[in-house]
Protein backbone atom coordinates (compact mmCIF):
# COMPACT_ATOMS: atom_id res chain seq x y z
CA UNK A 1 0.00 0.00 0.00
CA UNK A 2 0.95 3.56 -0.67
CA UNK A 3 -1.08 5.15 1.75
CA UNK A 4 -2.06 5.59 5.43
CA UNK A 5 -5.02 3.90 6.21
CA UNK A 6 -6.98 3.58 9.48
CA UNK A 7 -10.87 2.55 10.11
CA UNK A 8 -12.40 2.26 13.15
CA UNK A 9 -16.08 0.10 13.27
CA UNK A 10 -19.46 0.86 15.26
CA UNK A 11 -20.62 -2.43 16.36
CA UNK A 12 -24.40 -2.94 15.95
CA UNK A 13 -25.89 -5.60 17.80
CA UNK A 14 -26.51 -7.07 14.11
CA UNK A 15 -22.60 -7.45 14.00
CA UNK A 16 -22.75 -8.94 17.90
CA UNK A 17 -25.25 -11.76 17.00
CA UNK A 18 -23.03 -12.79 14.18
CA UNK A 19 -20.00 -13.68 16.68
CA UNK A 20 -17.76 -12.25 15.15
CA UNK A 21 -16.81 -8.62 13.72
CA UNK A 22 -14.00 -6.40 13.56
CA UNK A 23 -13.63 -2.87 15.49
CA UNK A 24 -10.81 -1.80 13.32
CA UNK A 25 -8.17 -2.26 10.56
CA UNK A 26 -5.73 0.18 9.32
CA UNK A 27 -1.98 0.20 7.63
CA UNK A 28 0.97 2.43 8.83
CA UNK A 29 4.00 3.47 7.49
CA UNK A 30 6.31 4.77 9.83
CA UNK A 31 9.85 5.58 8.44
CA UNK A 32 12.83 5.98 9.90
CA UNK A 33 13.29 8.69 13.11
CA UNK A 34 9.34 9.63 12.85
CA UNK A 35 7.42 9.46 15.98
CA UNK A 36 5.30 6.55 16.85
CA UNK A 37 2.07 5.94 16.09
CA UNK A 38 2.33 8.46 13.48
CA UNK A 39 -1.74 8.63 12.78
CA UNK A 40 -4.14 9.65 15.42
CA UNK A 41 -6.23 7.18 17.47
CA UNK A 42 -9.14 7.38 20.24
CA UNK A 43 -8.39 7.81 23.49
CA UNK A 44 -8.94 4.15 24.14
CA UNK A 45 -5.97 3.05 21.26
CA UNK A 46 -3.25 5.05 22.37
CA UNK A 47 -0.35 3.59 22.55
CA UNK A 48 2.92 4.96 24.55
CA UNK A 49 6.10 3.15 24.66
CA UNK A 50 6.22 4.57 28.59
CA UNK A 51 2.91 3.41 29.47
CA UNK A 52 2.02 0.76 27.12
CA UNK A 53 -1.61 -0.28 27.18
CA UNK A 54 -4.43 -2.90 27.53
CA UNK A 55 -7.62 -3.14 24.50
CA UNK A 56 -10.71 -5.02 25.32
CA UNK A 57 -10.65 -6.90 22.07
CA UNK A 58 -8.44 -9.47 19.68
CA UNK A 59 -5.74 -7.38 17.51
CA UNK A 60 -3.23 -9.09 15.28
CA UNK A 61 -0.19 -6.56 14.14
CA UNK A 62 1.40 -7.86 10.80
CA UNK A 63 5.07 -6.10 10.27
CA UNK A 64 5.61 -6.51 6.37
CA UNK A 65 8.83 -4.25 6.57
CA UNK A 66 11.65 -2.98 8.97
CA UNK A 67 11.86 -4.20 12.26
CA UNK A 68 11.07 -3.11 16.26
CA UNK A 69 10.26 -4.66 19.80
CA UNK A 70 7.49 -5.90 21.55
CA UNK A 71 6.74 -6.73 25.09
CA UNK A 72 3.82 -7.97 27.25
CA UNK A 73 2.81 -9.34 30.63
CA UNK A 74 4.64 -12.07 31.23
CA UNK A 75 6.82 -11.75 27.85
CA UNK A 76 10.49 -10.16 27.98
CA UNK A 77 10.95 -7.09 25.31
CA UNK A 78 11.46 -9.38 21.98
CA UNK A 79 12.59 -8.19 18.56
CA UNK A 80 10.20 -8.50 15.81
CA UNK A 81 10.89 -7.53 11.68
CA UNK A 82 9.42 -8.54 8.87
CA UNK A 83 7.76 -11.17 7.49
CA UNK A 84 5.94 -11.65 11.27
CA UNK A 85 3.16 -10.75 12.82
CA UNK A 86 2.24 -10.99 16.65
CA UNK A 87 -1.78 -11.29 18.51
CA UNK A 88 -2.79 -8.73 21.02
CA UNK A 89 -5.23 -10.49 24.00
CA UNK A 90 -8.02 -8.49 25.46
CA UNK A 91 -6.95 -7.12 28.97
CA UNK A 92 -3.25 -8.00 28.68
CA UNK A 93 -0.86 -5.45 28.73
CA UNK A 94 1.52 -4.33 26.08
CA UNK A 95 3.47 -1.87 24.29
CA UNK A 96 5.63 -1.85 21.11
CA UNK A 97 7.61 0.36 18.44
CA UNK A 98 9.44 0.33 15.25
CA UNK A 99 13.20 0.64 15.54
CA UNK A 100 14.22 4.04 15.60
CA UNK A 101 16.55 3.23 12.23
CA UNK A 102 14.76 1.20 10.28
CA UNK A 103 11.22 2.16 10.87
CA UNK A 104 8.57 -0.36 10.03
CA UNK A 105 5.31 -0.77 8.07
CA UNK A 106 2.47 -2.02 9.84
CA UNK A 107 -1.20 -3.52 8.99
CA UNK A 108 -3.11 -4.45 11.83
CA UNK A 109 -7.20 -6.52 12.70
CA UNK A 110 -8.63 -5.75 15.54
CA UNK A 111 -12.16 -8.02 16.60
CA UNK A 112 -14.33 -10.00 18.91
CA UNK A 113 -17.39 -11.18 19.67
CA UNK A 114 -18.81 -14.60 21.52
CA UNK A 115 -17.80 -17.00 18.69
CA UNK A 116 -14.08 -15.87 17.78
CA UNK A 117 -13.71 -15.89 21.88
CA UNK A 118 -14.48 -19.43 21.83
CA UNK A 119 -12.17 -19.92 19.09
CA UNK A 120 -9.16 -17.98 19.96
CA UNK A 121 -9.36 -20.10 23.76
CA UNK A 122 -9.24 -22.92 21.54
CA UNK A 123 -6.59 -22.62 18.69
CA UNK A 124 -3.33 -22.68 18.96
CA UNK A 125 -2.44 -18.87 20.11
CA UNK A 126 -1.35 -17.73 23.77
CA UNK A 127 -0.32 -14.45 25.29
CA UNK A 128 3.08 -16.48 26.15
CA UNK A 129 3.01 -17.13 22.84
CA UNK A 130 1.87 -14.29 20.63
CA UNK A 131 4.41 -14.55 17.59
CA UNK A 132 3.58 -16.17 14.19
CA UNK A 133 6.39 -16.48 11.31
CA UNK A 134 4.52 -15.77 7.95
CA UNK A 135 7.71 -15.27 5.55
CA UNK A 136 6.26 -18.26 3.11
CA UNK A 137 2.78 -17.75 2.99
CA UNK A 138 1.35 -15.53 0.27
CA UNK A 139 -2.37 -15.19 1.01
CA UNK A 140 -2.52 -13.30 3.98
CA UNK A 141 -1.73 -9.71 2.47
CA UNK A 142 -4.44 -10.75 -0.29
CA UNK A 143 -7.35 -10.97 2.45
CA UNK A 144 -5.68 -8.08 4.12
CA UNK A 145 -6.40 -5.92 1.37
CA UNK A 146 -9.57 -7.54 0.31
CA UNK A 147 -10.66 -6.52 3.78
CA UNK A 148 -9.75 -2.79 3.12
CA UNK A 149 -11.23 -2.48 0.13
CA UNK A 150 -14.73 -4.03 1.38
CA UNK A 151 -14.49 -1.37 3.97
CA UNK A 152 -13.79 1.24 1.36
CA UNK A 153 -16.37 0.64 -0.55
CA UNK A 154 -18.52 -0.15 2.34
CA UNK A 155 -21.36 -2.24 0.50
CA UNK A 156 -24.71 -3.50 2.24
CA UNK A 157 -23.30 -6.58 4.42
CA UNK A 158 -19.47 -5.62 4.44
CA UNK A 159 -19.44 -6.54 8.09
CA UNK A 160 -19.93 -9.75 7.88
CA UNK A 161 -18.21 -10.00 4.26
CA UNK A 162 -14.70 -8.64 6.19
CA UNK A 163 -15.69 -11.04 9.41
CA UNK A 164 -15.33 -14.08 7.12
CA UNK A 165 -12.38 -13.08 5.59
CA UNK A 166 -10.46 -12.33 9.26
CA UNK A 167 -11.74 -16.10 9.67
CA UNK A 168 -9.33 -17.55 6.95
CA UNK A 169 -7.01 -15.36 8.18
CA UNK A 170 -7.05 -16.70 11.62
CA UNK A 171 -7.04 -20.64 9.92
CA UNK A 172 -3.73 -20.02 7.96
CA UNK A 173 -2.45 -18.37 11.13
CA UNK A 174 -3.47 -21.25 12.97
CA UNK A 175 -2.26 -23.68 10.19
CA UNK A 176 1.15 -22.28 10.56
CA UNK A 177 1.85 -21.65 13.85
CA UNK A 178 0.81 -25.10 14.73
CA UNK A 179 2.41 -27.26 11.89
CA UNK A 180 5.14 -25.08 11.37
CA UNK A 181 4.86 -24.31 7.78
CA UNK A 182 7.27 -22.53 6.58
CA UNK A 183 10.87 -23.79 5.14
CA UNK A 184 13.85 -23.73 7.77
CA UNK A 185 16.01 -24.33 4.26
CA UNK A 186 18.29 -20.35 3.87
CA UNK A 187 17.71 -20.88 0.03
CA UNK A 188 13.80 -21.00 0.79
CA UNK A 189 13.86 -18.61 3.47
CA UNK A 190 15.60 -15.84 0.49
CA UNK A 191 12.90 -17.26 -1.82
CA UNK A 192 10.07 -16.84 0.83
CA UNK A 193 10.99 -13.27 1.74
CA UNK A 194 11.43 -12.24 -2.13
CA UNK A 195 7.35 -13.80 -2.61
CA UNK A 196 6.64 -11.62 0.53
CA UNK A 197 8.42 -8.72 -0.86
CA UNK A 198 6.99 -8.68 -4.52
CA UNK A 199 3.14 -9.87 -2.63
CA UNK A 200 3.80 -6.32 -0.91
CA UNK A 201 4.81 -4.69 -3.76
CA UNK A 202 1.86 -5.21 -6.62
CA UNK A 203 1.19 -1.55 -7.35
CA UNK A 204 4.33 -1.29 -9.56
CA UNK A 205 6.53 -2.82 -11.24
CA UNK A 206 9.53 -4.55 -9.56
CA UNK A 207 13.43 -4.58 -10.97
CA UNK A 208 14.39 -8.36 -9.80
CA UNK A 209 18.00 -7.56 -10.25
CA UNK A 210 17.92 -5.54 -7.45
CA UNK A 211 15.48 -7.43 -5.35
CA UNK A 212 17.90 -10.20 -5.79
CA UNK A 213 20.96 -8.06 -4.75
CA UNK A 214 18.61 -7.04 -1.46
CA UNK A 215 18.45 -10.30 -0.54
CA UNK A 216 21.61 -10.76 -0.79
CA UNK A 217 21.55 -13.24 -3.47
CA UNK A 218 23.31 -13.18 -7.32
CA UNK A 219 20.62 -12.92 -9.74
CA UNK A 220 21.25 -16.01 -12.10
CA UNK A 221 21.01 -18.56 -8.65
CA UNK A 222 17.94 -16.23 -7.31
CA UNK A 223 15.94 -16.61 -10.75
CA UNK A 224 16.82 -20.10 -10.83
CA UNK A 225 15.83 -21.40 -7.36
CA UNK A 226 12.59 -18.88 -7.58
CA UNK A 227 11.37 -20.83 -10.60
CA UNK A 228 12.57 -24.32 -8.85
CA UNK A 229 10.03 -23.35 -5.59
CA UNK A 230 7.50 -21.44 -7.46
CA UNK A 231 7.27 -22.96 -10.86
CA UNK A 232 7.37 -19.63 -12.30
CA UNK A 233 9.75 -16.66 -13.54
CA UNK A 234 9.83 -13.90 -10.76
CA UNK A 235 8.72 -11.15 -13.23
CA UNK A 236 5.96 -13.91 -14.02
CA UNK A 237 5.10 -14.08 -10.26
CA UNK A 238 4.77 -10.75 -10.06
CA UNK A 239 2.53 -9.90 -12.95
CA UNK A 240 0.35 -12.82 -11.94
CA UNK A 241 0.57 -10.84 -8.57
CA UNK A 242 -0.63 -7.77 -10.12
CA UNK A 243 -3.40 -9.65 -12.45
CA UNK A 244 -4.78 -11.51 -9.47
CA UNK A 245 -4.97 -7.70 -7.73
CA UNK A 246 -6.54 -6.42 -10.44
CA UNK A 247 -9.51 -9.33 -10.66
CA UNK A 248 -10.32 -8.36 -6.84
CA UNK A 249 -10.60 -4.65 -7.91
CA UNK A 250 -12.66 -5.03 -10.53
CA UNK A 251 -15.08 -7.34 -8.81
CA UNK A 252 -14.76 -6.01 -5.25
CA UNK A 253 -14.51 -2.06 -5.85
CA UNK A 254 -16.40 0.30 -7.93
CA UNK A 255 -12.85 1.77 -9.78
CA UNK A 256 -12.40 2.67 -13.35
CA UNK A 257 -10.28 0.93 -15.39
CA UNK A 258 -8.02 3.49 -15.39
CA UNK A 259 -7.83 3.74 -11.56
CA UNK A 260 -7.45 0.22 -11.94
CA UNK A 261 -4.35 -0.32 -14.17
CA UNK A 262 -2.50 2.70 -11.78
CA UNK A 263 -3.07 0.46 -8.44
CA UNK A 264 -1.21 -2.35 -10.31
CA UNK A 265 1.48 -0.62 -11.95
CA UNK A 266 0.61 -0.98 -15.55
CA UNK A 267 2.44 1.61 -17.97
CA UNK A 268 -1.17 2.14 -20.15
CA UNK A 269 -4.88 0.73 -20.06
CA UNK A 270 -3.49 -0.76 -23.37
CA UNK A 271 -1.12 -2.90 -21.89
CA UNK A 272 -3.19 -3.74 -19.24
CA UNK A 273 -6.11 -4.34 -21.31
CA UNK A 274 -3.89 -7.07 -23.39
CA UNK A 275 -2.28 -8.81 -20.43
CA UNK A 276 -5.41 -9.28 -18.90
CA UNK A 277 -7.34 -10.59 -21.23
CA UNK A 278 -4.67 -13.06 -22.36
CA UNK A 279 -4.15 -14.40 -18.38
CA UNK A 280 -8.24 -14.22 -17.99
CA UNK A 281 -9.84 -14.58 -21.64
CA UNK A 282 -11.69 -11.64 -21.45
CA UNK A 283 -11.35 -7.94 -20.98
CA UNK A 284 -11.35 -6.31 -17.90
CA UNK A 285 -14.37 -4.69 -18.52
CA UNK A 286 -16.28 -8.06 -19.92
CA UNK A 287 -14.63 -9.61 -16.99
CA UNK A 288 -16.36 -7.32 -14.75
CA UNK A 289 -19.42 -7.49 -16.47
CA UNK A 290 -19.84 -10.88 -16.00
CA UNK A 291 -18.40 -11.05 -12.73
CA UNK A 292 -21.16 -8.51 -10.62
Amino acid sequence: MTNNFIKYLNVSQTEELWGLYLTTAGYSKVEPNQQYPNEPHPDSHKLTWNRGRILNDYYIIFITRGKGIFEAENLPPTEVSAGQCFFLFPGVWHRYKPDVKSGWEEYWLGFNGYYIRQLMNNLNFHPARPFVDIKSNKEILVLLHRIFDRLKAANLGYHQQIAGITLQILGILNTISKFKDYDNDPVGRLIAKAEFILQESYEKQVDVEELASQLPMGYSAFRKAFKKITGVSPNQYHLNLRLSRARDLLINTNLNISEITHQTGFESVFYFSKLFKKKNGLSPVAFRRRET
